[in-house]
């Protein structure tokens, strides 16, 4: 996937602040330190589309990528990092969720976790949320380079079995550092956009 254009065009907390063109998006969720900054640079060829930090917890709005004028990437607060207090973890929460169930432009859900570890009760929660709102959506396994071969089966089983993972969605090794698994995510989400029922 040759990638023209990628920008980082609205930065916001509610939908007066989001994009209004009607272009299809992919929310991006995760830990807050799964990769997202990495993988989202991964995708689109660049080095400092997204901003990576040491410091997690860094995006505290929902962040829109027009990518090729084809779709959004739409990056949300990470979740799971311990300095953020209870007060804008609940904010965050509700801008998330709103943004979950009223967005009518939103097409898939990827879903980003750490392929070197069982899934956390944060993970598993927001699967089931994206579940219960009916998203499709695409689990990423990050970090991927950092397990052996010879692993991947048995790690891929132990995601799976704690998210409780549906059959109708979609499951995909990734590494940032080396690209494995970009060439299959950008086939799925084409052929999701291309894909209007």
């Amino acid at each position: 996937m040759l990638i023209n254009k990628a920008e980082l065009v609205a930065m916001g907390t509610n939908d007066t602040h989001f994009p209004v063109d009607g272009l299809e998006e992919i929310v991006l969720a995760g830990r807050s330190n799964v990769g997202k900054s990495s993988f989202i640079n991964s995708m689109v060829q660049r080095t400092k589309l997204a901003y990576t930090s040491s410091s997690p917890g860094k995006t505290q709005t929902l962040n829109f990528y027009n990518i090729n004028d084809m779709c959004y990437f739409v990056d949300v607060p990470g979740y799971g990092y311990a300095k953020v207090s209870k007060k804008q973890r609940e904010e965050f929460g509700v801008m998330i969720e709103k943004y979950l169930k009223t967005r009518k432009t939103l097409k898939l859900a990827i879903l980003l976790v750490d392929f070197r570890h069982k899934p956390t009760e944060d993970d598993i929660l927001m699967y089931e949320f994206l579940k219960y709102y009916n998203i499709k959506t695409l689990v990423v396994a990050t970090k991927a380079d950092k397990i052996g071969n010879t692993h991947y089966i048995k790690h891929e089983k132990i995601i799976k079995k704690a998210l409780n993972f549906s059959k109708d969605d979609y499951f995909i090794r990734y590494s940032s550092e080396t690209n494995v698994g970009r060439s299959e995510t950008w086939s799925l989400i084409m052929n999701k956009l291309s894909n209007k029922q």
